[in-house]
């Protein structure tokens, strides 16, 4: 059931499928909710902008002071609406989680993001010019009466500064001189510009004020994303550590900077992980243990233990190796929609590169396939990781696997080095005929991930049954 590629091979040929139940349905949930998601976000942005028609808008555009003002009100009303949307995108909502993934909510949020913060420095700019009845020499004096005498305006500029901070070190040229960690201590501080600004949006804002219907608005959103933060990634975390007490029980090596940390508690029949996911994970022990990080499964749950897998990338990760048995685990999750909840066909393909192939593993353990149902494409530099339990997959399940050595050979393709002068479609259709009538799953370094989701949809598979998850800085 395993072939080694270093040109297109065939596998062994499929075993003959068994007879399998209807596909899942879950998915079809998800794109409901997916969709129902989008209309909320535009009839949001419609519904504001409305009111601020309604308020004389449109209308206050004919003069210039009056229309730097106007167009001052719209730009603070969309920031506002998207920067509070932004904060219910990551605040761990199940529906959201499950609909989207982390990796795909994580894009959306950060497109909502810059455009909130690009919004909120337009606000600024024309607030301040149109008070300033237009005269550019008058904006300074402006700036300052504005800092010290209307409501709320300094709080507001200190949530400007945290804000700033934020999106500066989201730009993809810092993110990779930050580590992890301190990458995501500061985004922390996002919730503290958004906090900062309330005060000014109330006591200054008129559109928030102006109706019942805006105050119901206005205060159902900030309310519904205060709750979420407190309930999502706050209480439901604290009670699942409580109530299931992860402790780790060994830690194993794996090669190559790779480690597995095994772990136990109570009741894990009945937490609602599945194979293929992560939690995000803080261990008790030692310097760090303050900082959280993403470990996914590297082996389908069975109600009586979990394994997390890693590569010692981050200072999270290297502690994972010096861990004790006996150290208490404090978790948020199962995140992850890189799961059985996302298929939508009997067939699946697994592609992962490095420690990309664990949750992968997990999945090709976890998820109902007949034998030849499910073919398993591993990209590896040096030593392939799991090879053991992949052939006991193989041999008990009927899983087919194609090993693909060696380092990557070019920046514009996902294939090893030995390939020859093949193409990454062509390759890819000659191990798997029928990828356009599978769900793909696949998982690696992200811009790796990239390509392999462009030769993917090449070979006809529709985006929706394409689902990463990547990694990198």
């Amino acid at each position: 059931m395993t072939a080694v590629a270093a040109a297109p091979a065939s596998v062994t040929s499929p075993v003959a499928e068994r007879v399998l139940p209807p596909a899942p349905s879950r998915h079809r949930i998800d794109a409901t909710l997916r969709l129902l998601s989008g209309l909320g976000l535009w009839a949001s942005l419609l519904l504001v902008t409305y009111w601020w028609d309604a308020g004389g808008g449109i209308t206050d555009l004919a003069g210039w002071e009056t229309g730097l003002t106007s167009v001052g009100r719209l730009s603070g009303l969309l920031s506002a609406d998207l920067l509070l949307i932004q904060v219910l995108m990551m605040a761990r909502l199940p529906f959201l989680e499950n609909a989207f993934g982390r990796d795909r909510l994580a894009r959306l949020h950060r497109v909502v993001g810059f455009v909130s913060f690009d919004l909120m420095v337009l606000h600024i700019l024309t607030i301040t010019y149109g008070y300033a009845a237009g005269r550019l020499g008058a904006v300074p004096g402006t700036f300052w009466e504005l800092l010290t005498s209307a409501g709320g305006v300094l709080l507001s500029l200190g949530g400007t500064v945290a804000l700033v901070m934020v999106v500066l070190t989201s730009i993809r040229a810092a993110r990779r001189k930050l580590r992890y960690e301190s990458w995501h201590l500061l985004h922390l501080y996002a919730y503290l510009g958004v906090g900062l600004a309330l005060p000014h949006q109330l006591w200054t804002g008129r559109e928030f004020l102006a109706s019942t219907g805006r105050t119901v608005f206005w205060w159902g959103l900030w309310s519904a994303a205060s709750a979420a933060i407190l309930v999502w990634r706050v209480g439901l975390p604290l009670w699942r550590t409580l109530r299931y007490r992860l402790t780790v029980t060994s830690v194993v090596d794996e090669g190559h900077g790779v480690v597995s940390v095994y772990l136990t508690g109570r009741h894990l029949d009945q937490l609602p992980v599945e194979a293929g996911q992560f939690l995000t994970v803080r261990f008790l022990a030692g310097p760090g243990w303050t900082r959280a990080n993403p470990y996914s499964l590297s082996a389908a749950p069975d109600g009586r233990s979990l394994r997390l897998t890693a590569k010692a990338l981050g200072d999270g990760s290297a502690r994972m190796a010096r861990l004790q048995p006996g150290t208490r685990v404090v978790f948020e999750g199962p995140y992850g929609r890189l799961a059985d909840r996302a298929r939508a066909h009997h067939r699946v393909a697994l592609i992962g590169a490095g420690v990309g192939i664990t949750p992968l593993r997990a999945l090709a353990e976890g998820l109902d396939y007949a034998p030849g149902g499910a073919t398993l494409l591993h990209r590896y530099a040096t030593d392939p990781l799991f090879a053991w339990e992949f052939g006991v997959l193989a041999a008990e399940r009927g899983l087919q696997i194609v090993n693909l050595p060696g380092r990557r050979r070019g920046p514009d393709s996902w294939l090893g080095e030995g390939m020859g002068m093949v193409d990454d479609l062509t390759a890819l259709r000659y191990w798997i005929p029928d990828v356009a009538e599978r769900d793909v799953y696949v998982c690696g370094p992200a811009v790796w991930a990239a390509a392999v989701q462009r030769t993917v949809e090449d070979a006809g598979t529709p985006r929706d049954r394409i689902h990463v998850e990547s990694f990198g800085w």
